[in-house]
């Protein structure tokens, strides 16, 4: 309190001086409009920086949580889009007798990726999903950009996935302009490049043309972005061997999707009776 006192005694006639002038200039700023103009738009501008700023450090600061509202809200509507795609199938074929009880084939469950391996020949992924969420071993897991990997080890908690950039990874995949089909392996080279193989010497394509699933597996539905084609060889050979580019960044994977074959089962049982 002393310090106080000791303050405003030294510099009284400063402080009184600041006080007169601030009297000063709001007296020109109410008796003439163009300056008080000026002072409401600079005022206006301060604040409106200041609100700015603030709006994008706590949108920065609110990230995570947006990016797991549209996660969820992804999953909604893949959801709903799988619901459709099989009404529209159903339709196509005529074999629609009763909308309401119609059967989606494919479900989707929301995860991330807590670890990830790309630069070993035999590459792995961790995601945060195991069989609590109804997540099990040979189920494919995709992101909005395409397909990342299937499940082969599930904990309660945790799923272990085998990534499309491993040796021992096929998949079955297809030209979206055609139905000519192949299989999706890996060389363990490029992270960014995959290899489309046994496909077949009378298949056309092209440069650009979009790899996608074939459908022809219970774990991918059809249709699944995969990657493009970066160069046509001139004369296949016996390996029948194409260069994709993936869509996905393979070393930076966040949020993902588990899909579930709702007729999983019944499609093996039917497969498995002869044998």
């Amino acid at each position: 309190m002393q310090q106080l006192i000791y303050f405003f005694q030294k510099y009284k006639y400063f402080l009184f001086f600041l006080f007169l002038e601030v009297i000063a200039v709001a007296l020109i700023i109410n008796n003439h409009s163009f300056h008080k103009n000026k002072f409401i738009s600079s005022t206006n501008y301060i604040v409106g920086s200041l609100y700015k700023k603030t709006s994008d450090i706590s949108e920065y600061l609110n990230l995570k949580r947006s990016n797991h509202i549209l996660t969820e809200e992804n999953l909604v509507l893949k959801n709903k889009l799988e619901k459709l795609t099989t009404y529209l199938d159903s339709l196509s074929s005529k074999k629609i007798t009763d909308t309401i009880n119609l059967n989606q084939n494919y479900e989707y469950t929301s995860g991330k990726v807590i670890k990830n391996s790309f630069h070993r020949v035999n590459n792995f992924i961790t995601i945060n999903r195991g069989k609590e969420n109804n997540v099990l071993k040979e189920m494919g897991v995709v992101n909005s950009k395409g397909i990342i990997g299937i499940t082969d080890n599930v904990s309660n908690k945790f799923a272990r996935v085998q990534s499309i950039l491993n040796s021992k990874s096929n998949i079955n995949a297809k030209f979206k302009n055609n139905n000519h089909y192949g299989t999706l392996t890996w060389n363990g080279i490029d992270y960014n490049i995959v290899q489309l193989t046994d496909i077949p010497r009378q298949a056309i394509f092209n440069k650009g043309d979009t790899i996608i699933t074939g459908g022809r597996s219970t774990i991918f539905p059809d249709g699944i972005p995969i990657g493009t084609v970066i160069g046509v060889p001139e004369k296949l050979s016996a390996v029948n061997s194409i260069d994709i580019k993936l869509f996905n960044d393979m070393s930076n994977l966040g949020h993902i999707y588990i899909i579930t074959n709702l007729n999983k089962e019944e499609i093996k049982n039917v497969e498995n009776k002869n044998e």
